[in-house]
């Protein structure tokens, strides 16, 4: 409790009375969201030996995320045989992969090696930021790809037109532009508003809900527009996902040879696993019933979305693609080569 208090303190307090002066410094303080120089985030365990243990298990998925995504990014850049629509895609998911792991999980780290929870407000108002654009982006960039798998499967005839380089270097642009929008007006909202309820998170990371629950005031009409808007966006997204792989699917079971109903399916399968982690996981964190959320259930829930998806996507994405593999391993044989 000593330690807590001494975080969240941005005065000293002397071993004599408060002043009234000091009394009414402190109350606007703390009455001010503005006054906030950091937030406490929350800690995963309370002992040393298990903040050691989050910081060694959270460093080992932090590594297996970078070196996967790391190796999809440099193989498919390096390799002039990969730069097709479906690869460029692929690279730009790696990018935002890591990018979304990256926000979250080094500040976790360097908080259970240091045996702290702090996170400074402009600190967290960037992670937030960058969060929202990443998880945006990369759920934009899904839907393009599913536009891509859709064409090289039903009009393949048509592919080589539609999906030239400059169509998916305008697709990718618009994902990135379109995270990048949405993290705007999410950060501006949520920091906006006055906050006077404390500054702790009952999270790892700086998350809209958690931050609004300090508000001081009713912030659900505000919050309800901007929810309605991206809620419309990535329903429109889902829908058109789900419709392209109705459309797929049916057009799969109509290749009358099998050797090429699996190439098709290994072409599309990674990607659908995916989608479906990164919503089903999103989904439940941010819409379960109040009825069972708890700080250590909505614990495990942002893991599962913010951790694990980046983490086994290029599992995904080179367990089916025999082409990527062998790519992978070509590099790795160069590298090695280079080194002796």
């Amino acid at each position: 409790m000593v330690k807590v208090w001494e975080e969240t303190a941005d005065f000293n307090i002397s071993s004599s009375h408060p002043s009234a002066h000091q009394i009414t410094e402190w109350g606007e303080q703390m009455s001010n969201s503005s006054s906030f120089n950091r937030f406490l985030l929350q800690a995963f365990a309370n002992t040393r030996e298990l903040q050691l243990l989050h910081f060694a298990l959270f460093l080992g998925i932090y590594l297996a995320a970078f070196l996967g995504n790391g190796l999809i990014i440099t193989t498919i850049a390096c390799n002039h045989r990969l730069h097709t629509p479906m690869y460029f895609f692929l690279l730009n998911l790696s990018i935002l992969d890591l990018g979304t792991i990256s926000t979250t999980v080094p500040k976790s780290m360097a908080n259970s090696l240091w045996d702290t929870r702090a996170i400074s407000y402009s600190g967290c108002a960037a992670q937030l930021f960058f969060l929202v654009l990443f998880i945006f982006a990369g759920y934009f960039l899904l839907t393009a790809m599913a536009y891509d798998r859709y064409f090289a499967i039903c009009r393949p005839l048509h592919y080589g037109t539609l999906m030239g380089s400059r169509a998916c270097v305008k697709m990718a642009a618009a994902a990135w532009a379109s995270g990048f929008l949405c993290a705007v007006l999410h950060t501006a909202n949520t920091f906006s508003i006055p906050l006077c309820q404390g500054n702790i998170l009952e999270q790892f990371f700086c998350e809209i809900a958690q931050i609004l629950k300090l508000s001081c005031s009713d912030t659900s009409l505000r919050e309800v527009r901007l929810i309605v808007v991206s809620a419309c966006l990535v329903s429109g997204c889902f829908v058109f996902t789900v419709l392209s792989y109705v459309e797929i699917f049916t057009a799969v079971l109509r290749i009358p040879s099998e050797q090429g109903q699996h190439k098709a399916f290994s072409m599309c399968l990674p990607h659908l696993a995916v989608v479906s982690l990164f919503v089903s996981t999103i989904t439940f964190a941010h819409l379960k019933p109040p009825s069972i959320s708890s700080p250590s259930l909505d614990l495990v829930m942002a893991v599962l979305y913010s951790v694990v998806p980046p983490t086994v996507n290029p599992l995904f994405y080179s367990m089916r693609n025999k082409e990527l593999q062998d790519a992978v391993r070509k590099q790795i044989r160069w590298v090695q080569c280079r080194e002796q």
